[in-house]
Parts: structure tokens; C-alpha cells; sequence
């Protein structure tokens, strides 16, 4: 003897939508680091729940606290320098500027970078801070 089993109709799962006005939130990440990356703008339709957490953390990492927002970007451009990624350096200066952050400042912060990183590194970073900031 077969059994037949109810047909057990399941509820749709819901997934989970970005936080409305993630457009703006887009645009305020846009101007403090700099342009966004595309694969970042996808987030706030093909995982949601993931730019939300990711939104969040970035406004705790760079909310001024004991360090100030310039100072956090100085640091973001000499440690993007030291790993030579022309697109996180192009985009941490881009940001820098958004902010006030002076073609000095950062000049003075690839010193650091040339001290602790060496040469090429900062020959990097000049580099890019030449074309951004000219």
C-alpha cells in the first residue's frame, strides 16, 4: 500500500530589502571615501541584509572619536599606499578631498609610509597623489 502525502504548501521567504534612503547612504559613503565600488552598489539589491551590516560598520569605523575623520583617512591612504592598490589609493584620495584633507597632509603621511613600508610604496602613493591632487 502507497501512501500519498498532503501537498504542504510553503510561504514564500521573504528577502530581506536595503534600509530605504540607501541611495543617499550611497552618495554620503560616495563623498567621505571616494568613489564606490559597483559590486558595493549591487549589495543594496542582491544582498540587502549584507550592505545594511556593512553601512553600519563603516559609520562606526569612520564617525570622528578619539581620532579624527582627516587623521582616519590619512591613515586609510598610507596603508592603501604600503599594499600598492591603485584603486583604494585613487579612491581614499579622492575621499580626502571631499573632506578637506590637503595635498600636505597627505605628503606628510607617505613619509611615514616610505619609513615603515619602504621606497616603493611611497614612490606609489606620490604617484597617485600627483594625478588626484595635482
Amino acid at each position: 500500500m502507497v501512501v500519498k502525502k498532503a501537498a504542504v504548501k510553503k510561504a514564500p521567504v521573504k528577502k530581506p530589502v536595503a534600509k530605504k534612503g540607501s541611495e543617499k547612504q550611497l552618495k554620503t559613503l560616495e563623498k567621505k571615501i571616494g568613489k564606490v565600488p559597483k559590486f558595493f552598489k549591487d549589495l543594496t539589491t542582491k544582498e540587502p541584509e549584507m550592505f545594511n551590516l556593512v553601512m553600519r560598520f563603516e559609520q562606526h569605523i569612520w564617525d570622528d572619536g578619539k581620532i579624527s575623520g582627516k587623521t582616519k583617512k590619512l591613515i586609510a591612504i598610507a596603508i592603501a599606499a604600503a599594499m600598492r592598490d591603485q584603486h583604494a589609493v585613487r579612491a581614499q584620495l579622492a575621499g580626502a578631498k571631499n573632506i578637506g584633507v590637503t595635498k600636505g597632509e597627505v605628503e606628510e603621511a607617505l613619509r611615514v609610509t616610505f619609513l615603515l613600508s619602504g621606497m616603493p610604496a611611497y614612490v606609489y602613493g606620490k604617484a597617485q597623489l600627483d594625478e588626484v591632487m595635482p
